[in-house]
């Protein structure tokens, strides 16, 4: 009986294990994409548990006359679509600053942020990712919906 419970409780580890998600407990690197000015973003996920993450992005600008940055959180829920391909949904916000020199006018904005998108987890620790952010603004810069689409590429450890 013992080896019977011992031999039922293997399995049912191993096909726990085997459905389980395949997320990575932290991930860095870069999200670039375009809509409201901000392009290029430092990007980092950490895992709350097998399905959910947190994520946040850092973006910046800086050109002859105008400095910007824009900071972003997101809640994520993951789901696998097949194997190492999952795909992705989430909300958050964030906050961001501008100023323009030549015009000595600055702003600090708020958006309200959403997110869905697709990822794939290579064998070596790579993560690619493509998603779509609508965000919402509320200031004087940013008081518009902005669709941002992007590229991820992270190192998974």
């Amino acid at each position: 009986m013992k080896k019977l419970f011992l031999t039922f409780f293997a399995l049912t580890l191993g096909l726990t294990v085997a459905t389980a998600q395949n997320i990575s407990e932290n991930a860095i690197g870069l999200r670039l994409g375009d809509s409201d000015g901000f392009g290029a973003e430092v990007s980092y996920q950490r895992a709350l548990n097998d399905n959910n993450r947190l994520e946040a992005n850092l973006g910046w600008r800086s050109g002859k006359n105008y400095d910007g940055f824009k900071l972003t959180g997101l809640y994520q829920w993951v789901w696998e679509l097949d194997g190492d391909f999952n795909w992705y949904a989430g909300a958050g916000g964030g906050i961001g600053s501008y100023s323009v020199d030549e015009l000595d006018d600055s702003d600090t904005f708020l958006v309200a942020a959403g997110n869905v998108g697709i990822e794939y987890n290579f064998d070596i620790p790579l993560l690619l990712s493509l998603d779509f952010r609508p965000e919402l603004g509320f200031g004087d810069f940013n008081d518009d919906l902005d669709f941002d689409i992007a590229l991820g590429i992270r190192y998974q450890f």
